[in-house]
């Protein structure tokens, strides 16, 4: 057995490589149904899986872990939301929806984030803990939210936040 099978039997059997796979899995049966921007999208989130396996120096054949999937995904999410806005700006209202509709199924396999409520009774509690007391650490107790957080709250939310704790 090579060791880029092995890794993934491995990940199959420690549920740490599911995102991946349900990805592919999804995208098979979106061929099938003939949802074509759904097919689209899902062959264009295994592409940068595959790019983020070669940038990290890793075999292609490889498997992401649902952690390193939900980076690209999240990156995937963001350029989409870029391009919608410049798409709307520029007055293609036509590209600007095909954005965010894959938009839409990106997001549908990232996890839920935090909402604003948790992200403000974090950042009190980080506050307190830090004994941040001005404007002057708005940095590091951002950067606590963050990490407090772990991926599952999007950052310019916790920077909206810890601003609105100051003002």
């Amino acid at each position: 057995m090579t060791y880029s099978r092995l890794r993934a039997a491995v990940c199959l059997l420690y549920w740490t490589c599911m995102l991946s796979q349900k990805i592919r899995e999804d995208m098979i049966a979106a061929m099938k149904a003939k949802d074509d921007l759904r097919v689209q999208t899902l062959r264009g989130a295994l592409a940068a899986f595959t790019n983020e396996l070669v940038a990290k120096g890793r075999k292609p054949t490889e498997v992401l872990t649902d952690i390193e999937a939900v980076v690209v995904l999240k990156r995937l999410a963001k350029q989409r939301k870029e391009a919608a806005d410049v798409y709307t700006q520029g007055g293609r209202a036509e590209l600007a929806e095909k954005e965010l509709a894959e938009l839409k199924v990106i997001e549908s396999y990232l996890p839920q984030t935090a909402s604003r409520e948790e992200i403000e009774k974090v950042a009190r509690a980080k506050k307190e803990e830090l004994g941040v007391t001005d404007a002057a650490g708005i940095g590091k107790l951002t950067g606590a939210v963050l990490k407090e957080f772990a991926g599952r709250a999007d950052g310019n939310d916790v920077k909206e936040v810890v601003q609105s704790l100051f003002s």
